[in-house]
């Protein structure tokens, strides 16, 4: 059996918290789930962006780990409020790496792929990080501020878009799409052809994070790990395996090969594939990286729903 951890869950109300949060807790840890606004349930209610309720929320509890998944993950968002963005991306994760060397727990801080341009796929741990939106700025930022805590242990573990059990389509990149798939009013919708993107399932994150508390504490964690599916899809091709596990025509939805331009498009990167092969590596014996192939997961999924 293995060692019984004490985990704190921040961000436990969104998709990928959500899932982490179960998947530590069916594992037989002590675990919190902290949410904020949605903190419903048996999830603790915690603003993190007060430091003194934060502070004493983690000096109680004592964990040995916190997965840290709260953050601003919505590009559009972060560039209309961008001071609110860098609060939560950057500001939270500093206090919480500063309390990892006080309180002497490991922290995860979850990036993102969005730290770099696109411009020259696949990205290593070590690549030259070049975010081309405010999002992939502070979540940069971030990651150099938990990194800059000198004897704190921290993990910066970057990921792509996520998909998996939402409580609403809109909280996913990835399941709005099927809002789209199925809206067979006649109204036409443009889709990003242009971006490759790797969409990764939450379930697969959460396991994956499990495993590596796990690991023995000769095998020594990088400070940067990338958690990635290996399967490339464009938001239209998402959409045309939607259509097709629905059975819905998908005419509507018309491919757009245009790179995003103007102010109005946040500047989404073309392709950030995020090479994973250190990852692999520190996992052998341990499960490896455990992705589940795409529309595999929504056929299961989606039929289990119906």
């Amino acid at each position: 059996m293995p060692e019984k951890l004490r985990v704190i869950v921040t961000g436990a109300s969104g998709v990928l918290g959500a899932a982490v949060y179960d998947a530590f807790k069916k594992a037989g840890h002590e675990t919190l789930g902290l949410a904020n606004s949605r903190a419903t349930g048996e999830l603790q209610k915690v603003d993190l962006r007060n430091q003194s309720d934060t502070e004493s929320v983690f000096t109680k509890f004592k964990p040995d780990w916190v997965i840290h998944c709260a953050a601003e993950r919505r590009p559009d968002v972060a560039e209309k409020d961008p001071a609110a963005a860098q609060e939560l991306n950057v500001a939270v994760p500093s206090t919480l790496a500063r309390l990892a060397k006080s309180l002497k727990y490991t922290l995860v801080y979850i990036s993102t792929d969005y730290v770099f341009d696109g411009t020259s796929p696949p990205y290593t741990p070590q690549s030259s990080t070049n975010p081309v939106n405010l999002y992939g700025r502070t979540k940069r930022d971030g990651e150099l501020a938990v990194l800059e805590v000198t004897d704190a242990t921290s993990i910066v573990l970057r990921v792509p878009v996520l998909y998996g059990p939402a409580p609403k389509n809109s909280d996913s990149a990835v399941n709005i799409l099927l809002d789209v798939v199925s809206d067979q009013s006649g109204k036409q919708y443009k889709m990003d052809h242009y971006a490759t993107r790797y969409p990764t399932n939450v379930i697969d994150i959460a396991d994956f994070l499990v495993r590596l508390t796990q690991l023995p504490t000769k095998r020594a964690i990088p400070p940067i790990l990338h958690y990635s599916a290996e399967e490339p899809f464009t938001k239209y091709e998402m959409c045309l395996i939607f259509a097709k596990i629905l059975g819905l025509p998908h005419g509507h939805i018309i491919p757009d090969a245009e790179p995003p331009k103007g102010d109005a498009a946040t500047t989404r990167p073309r392709d950030c594939h995020l090479y994973t092969r250190e990852t692999e590596d520190l996992m052998e014996g341990y499960g490896g990286l455990g992705w589940t192939p795409f529309e595999e997961w929504w056929t299961d999924y989606l039929n289990k729903e119906q």
